[in-house]
């Protein structure tokens, strides 16, 4: 079973802002499999066992993926992450894919890579600290496109994306999502 997990933070205060990317994407997955005769995809409900929103990908009667929006705020997400890899036994290595916002890559790129560092991103990193390892798979999404370079990172991933900006991350969105699609049906 995989467990994907949206990095993000709660409330409408967050809605649409650059730290919620991850929620953002998984909203389009979870979309994308609505139109899958052979799967099922539930609402999201929010689960308080788990500090989380959940929607659960089935194949007949199987779940064969959690989605994951943990709602503990996003440097605290790894709280939320090990309660459901616990009850799950999650195969962290194998069977994690962490989607979260990155400012190390430009406006409309992403990169699904396997254990690479959160270069500072504390979500990442607070996964990273209450799993024990860094071994695991995650889908980074860029959103650096800073024209003034004095406004700083933390202060950056908190603004709503502009117009143009998100015709960009939608685009993103969706060519990822499809890409992870594939990666969960084969």
């Amino acid at each position: 079973m995989k467990l994907i997990t949206g990095l993000g933070n709660p409330g409408t205060k967050y809605n649409k802002t650059r730290h919620n990317t991850g929620f953002l994407f998984l909203d389009i997955l979870r979309e994308k499999f609505l139109f899958q005769k052979e799967y099922t995809v539930t609402e999201w409900e929010e689960e308080k066992t788990f500090m989380s929103q959940l929607s659960f990908l089935k194949k007949g009667s199987k779940v064969i993926a959690i989605l994951q929006k943990p709602l503990t705020y996003m440097n605290n997400s790894g709280q939320a992450v090990g309660k459901i890899v616990k009850k799950y036994d999650i195969d962290v290595a194998e069977d994690l894919i962490l989607i979260h916002d990155d400012l190390d890559l430009a406006l409309g790129k992403y990169k699904l890579q396997h254990g690479k560092s959160p270069h500072g991103h504390n979500g990442v990193k607070d996964v990273e600290d209450r799993l024990k390892t860094k071994d695991f798979f995650r889908l980074r999404i860029g959103i650096e496109s800073r024209t003034n370079k004095h406004i700083s990172g933390e202060d950056f991933v908190l603004m709503k994306f502009t117009e143009d900006e998100q015709m960009i991350l939608n685009e993103v969105l969706e060519e990822s999502a499809k890409s992870l699609l594939l990666e969960i049906l084969l």
